[in-house]
């Protein structure tokens, strides 16, 4: 066999230079494109934060329809529908929907939520507000926003204060899947807290967190508004989904069927009208 040439001198070093020149070029092009993406995103966030005073007016005109149900929501900017093509293609909107197609009667929704809310808020700026209100269906969806700045012990007060003052029939859901593991190691500590104390007050638990995590990574991609935080129409319909066998419970044992009567209107403001 002929004798292979040795190697010029230096060339393993050539070599090592040329596959570290390789490798430091793929990292400072992952890192341009991680900070464009993130740019993307932060732009994104700003565009859907114009949305908010739009989604918020929407649900207070909503308010002062009248109807013979009264569905109440409490929440955050889920519950506004933030990130939906329209406020009525959030979980709210899809369940008033669901009520009125079900019951084949008309329905007034209360959207008590305020985007961005804590639990802290929702005690401070919420609460106050359900006082005035005695609801056929209520929906509770709150905590999210609390994992950003996260206090146990705050979380569990401030919940307790909720669940003590949402009537009996409320359906309250647990924290949704937030799909990096540094957030569902807090995600997992509060929805034990709020799963024990739903159960404590023997409310109705959405396993809204089981139903988002079933739908799987991928549906990052396609259940998102593009701030990759607040879902989309699809992503909403998933919520709505997971409140769904709850809402027709109630409504089965709230509404039987041939049961014609609707309740007087108590506690409703007379600037916004009552259900009838």
């Amino acid at each position: 066999m002929p004798q292979q040439p040795d190697r010029p001198p230096g060339a393993a070093a050539a070599s090592a230079v040329v596959t570290v020149a390789v490798l430091g070029g793929a990292v400072l092009a992952a890192r341009a494109a991680w900070r464009r993406f993130r740019a993307s995103i932060t732009r994104n966030s700003l565009i859907l934060n114009e949305t908010l005073p739009v989604h918020s007016k929407w649900w207070r005109d909503h308010a002062k329809v009248r109807g013979e149900i009264l569905y109440v929501a409490m929440g955050d900017s889920a519950a506004q529908g933030i990130g939906a093509s329209r406020p009525d293609h959030s979980y709210v909107g899809v369940l008033a929907r669901l009520i009125r197609d079900t019951t084949g009667r008309t329905v007034r929704v209360v959207n008590l939520s305020v985007s961005g809310a804590t639990t802290a808020l929702a005690v401070q700026d919420q609460l106050p507000k359900l006082a005035k209100y005695r609801p056929d269906v209520m929906t509770v969806s709150i905590g999210a926003n609390d994992i950003a700045k996260w206090d146990a012990e705050a979380f569990e007060a401030n919940l307790r204060a909720i669940l003590d003052a949402v009537p009996p029939h409320a359906l309250v859901a647990d924290l949704p899947f937030f799909y990096f593991p540094h957030n569902e190691r807090k995600v997992a500590v509060a929805n034990e807290i709020l799963r024990r104390l739903v159960d404590e007050r023997n409310l109705a638990l959405v396993r809204l967190h089981r139903e988002t995590r079933l739908r799987g990574f991928r549906r990052i991609f396609t259940h998102f508004a593009n701030d990759w935080f607040h879902p989309n129409d699809h992503g909403y319909r998933v919520w709505a989904d997971a409140f769904r066998p709850a809402v027709l419970a109630t409504l089965a044992e709230r509404f039987p069927a041939g049961d014609d009567e609707t309740d007087a209107a108590a506690g409703v403001p007379a600037d916004v009208g009552g259900r009838a």
